[in-house]
């Protein structure tokens, strides 16, 4: 599985991105889908994940209510909209994905160890 992110750049603080990855591999809608970022000096954090079916989960604390992950089996291709975005969003954004089967994202999907293949990331800048 090969994964290809874009759509970072630099946008103000209340604006919106919306970032793609694109997955090559026959098998991708099968697979849990997650969105990680890591910001100058900090620990990857997770973001959101999507199951095969559609099933969503998020940070909570830091992205709730202002992300929204979704994905296109037919092209294979997984987003994250990113609204009312906040200085402390800046980051680099990586997708990844999970090729367990038959697993439950809220289990799994905010590990990053259960990840098994990763985008080379994409740079958010969010200016004040």
């Amino acid at each position: 599985v090969q994964l290809q992110a874009s759509g970072g750049g630099l946008v103000q603080a209340g604006g919106s991105l919306r970032l793609s990855c694109a997955a090559s591999g026959q098998t991708f809608s099968s697979y849990i889908m997650g969105w990680f970022r890591q910001a100058p000096g900090k620990e990857r954090e997770f973001v959101a994940a999507i199951s095969w079916s559609g099933h969503r989960i998020y940070n909570e604390d830091s992205v709730k209510g202002r992300f929204t992950v979704s994905r296109d089996n037919a092209n294979r291709t997984v987003y994250l909209q990113m609204n009312t975005l906040k200085p402390e969003d800046t980051a680099v954004y990586y997708c990844a994905v999970s090729t367990y089967l038959h697993t439950i994202v809220a289990t799994i999907g905010s590990n990053p160890y259960e990840y098994h293949y990763w985008g080379q990331g994409t740079l958010v800048t969010v200016s004040s």
